[in-house]
């Protein structure tokens, strides 16, 4: 055998081992990079999917605080309520604690009704605990919103007291208050001449001042064991309002001016005070049922409304509106106001038909500043409910909207009774519009001198919120908040006051025009 032959055979099993060992090297290369890239792979998803907490919020209101958790994908939580002393303790899954929920500690005040203060820390890897210690017993509300506008995911709690106020003993103080307040003037001989005798006066018997500025109609209920309203003195006209030079939009015909109507006294008489108004005042024959207003600001919370092009809120300027409306009411001796909220807080649009019917309100009134599409769209409009389609392709835009504050400031569907709601939407009667269309006029008339009108006439479209069946109810788009000259009037402390004493004098026009049939006495 030759030296070659030898050799040959000796550098094929070198090479062969050379081979399998850089064989296995590699196979263990790659395991590696394979073991590298899967732990990449796998840790991708998660970064990328992780949660993030956009923003949280807390809307302290005496009817029930919410506590908003904004974030990038639905959240994960559980809870547990307990006592002595009270507390909600939520578990959030699938989170690490951020700056956003440290934010929620400083995020509680001091005047919170529900709240004394929150806890958060990181319970465990991925679970943030919150720790809500409350004021009191409450029945708390957790449900998760959808993405919906400008919001991403929601996680919401609603910490409602275990006592829900009720709106119609807050009215029913407030009236008490109110006659205490009457009965130390009257204690105090603050008070008027007796009002001549009440005559019914026609087109040839004009009245012989018009005091219709701060003037409405009261009307007497009978004995408590009677149900038979009072029987209304014939309007009257009045002089026409004089209009601005600068309003040449046409309005509503001029609203008639009645007679006083005297209380129903055992004697007979009747007593006024300075402005033509006279004295609501319980007597043995019989009593005063004040007029019960049902002011309604638009949107709250976590619905802001429409949003000007300077940064004004709708909601702010509604609820400025309707405290400003409120106080003008209640200073009239013969009516009393009610609000649907009074502070920065959500009311779904059900709840505020519910609270007005609760209180056996005479009439609704919605205040809103709503947003058009271009900022061209301009002037102040009065909308009632329709039964069969909107009156304009705008109103019935503008309605959808409004219709659409439940979805952007968030209900709890599984707590809403659709069955209850659907009743009570689908019973608003022809009377119901026709007394609001004839409200609205007023309403729209005293609109008109302090305004450019949007239309001239008294709009309809099927808002919600105006689908009391017994009440009746318009909405006030006091200005478009999205044009620009007009968000600067709606920040005009002055025009706001100005249209609070618009909607007033409607309001006192349509009682005097239409008074209401007597209702069950309140005491």
């Amino acid at each position: 055998m030759s030296r070659k032959m030898l050799i040959k055979p000796f550098r094929s099993i070198e090479s062969a081992a050379t081979a399998t060992h850089n064989w296995r090297r590699r196979q263990i290369l790659k395991a590696g990079a394979s073991t590298l890239m899967l732990g990449l792979t796998v840790a991708a998803p998660r970064l990328a999917w992780a949660t993030s907490v956009i923003g949280v919020r807390v809307w302290p209101a005496r009817d029930y605080t919410r506590v908003t958790i904004e974030s990038d994908q639905p959240l994960q939580n559980s809870q547990q309520l307990l006592q002595g002393p009270d507390r909600l303790v939520v578990d959030l899954n699938g989170l690490d604690l951020d700056d956003a929920l440290k934010n929620l500690v400083s995020k509680i005040t001091p005047n919170d009704p529900q709240i004394q203060a929150v806890r958060v820390g990181q319970y465990q890897p991925n679970v943030v605990r919150m720790v809500f210690d409350l004021k009191g017993a409450v029945k708390p509300q957790v449900f998760n919103l959808q993405p919906v506008g400008s919001y991403k995911y929601r996680l919401v709690f609603d910490l409602y007291p275990a006592v829900a106020p009720d709106p119609l003993m807050d009215l029913l103080a407030q009236t008490e208050r109110k006659q205490q307040q009457l009965d130390a003037r009257e204690a105090m001989g603050d008070h008027a001449p007796p009002a001549p005798p009440s005559t019914l006066a026609g087109p040839n018997n004009p009245p012989a001042h018009d005091n219709s500025d701060a003037f409405f109609e009261r009307y007497a209920q009978n004995d408590a064991d009677s149900n038979t309203p009072a029987t209304p003195a014939t309007p009257r006209p009045t002089v026409p309002p004089v209009v601005p030079p600068a309003t040449t939009l046409s309005r509503p015909k001029p609203a008639p001016k009645p007679p006083v109507i005297a209380q129903d006294n055992d004697d007979g008489g009747s007593q006024a005070d300075n402005y033509g108004f006279t004295t609501p005042k319980s007597s043995k024959g019989g009593t005063t049922r004040l007029l019960t207003v049902a002011i309604d600001p638009g949107h709250g919370g976590e619905d802001p409304g429409a949003i000007g092009g300077g940064g004004t809120y709708e909601k702010h300027i509604a609820l400025d509106i309707a405290k400003k409306l409120r106080v003008k009411i209640d200073a009239q001796p013969n009516m009393r106001a009610m609000m649907t909220r009074d502070a920065d807080f959500f009311v779904p649009l059900n709840v505020r038909v519910q609270k007005a019917r609760r209180v056996g309100a005479d009439l609704f009134v919605s205040i809103h500043a709503d947003a058009f599409t271009t900022p061209d769209a301009r002037g102040s409009s009065v909308f009632a409910l329709s039964e069969h389609g909107a009156s304009s392709a705008a109103a019935r835009w503008m309605a959808n909207k409004e219709n659409s504050s439940d979805q952007i400031g968030g209900i709890n569907v599984k707590t809403a009774d659709a069955s209850v709601n659907r009743a009570l939407f689908d019973m608003s009667t022809t009377a119901q519009i026709r007394d609001s269309m004839r409200y609205g006029g007023f309403v729209l008339n005293e609109v008109g001198a302090i305004n450019k009108l949007h239309k001239g006439s008294v709009e309809q479209a099927g808002f919600a919120v105006l689908k009391a069946p017994d009440i009746p109810s318009i909405l006030v788009e006091t200005a478009f908040i999205s044009n620009p000259e007009e968000e600067q009037k709606l920040n005009d402390n002055a025009y706001r006051d100005k249209m609070a004493n618009a909607i007033l004098k409607g309001i006192t026009r349509y009682f005097a025009a239409n008074p209401p049939l007597a209702k069950s006495r309140m005491t």
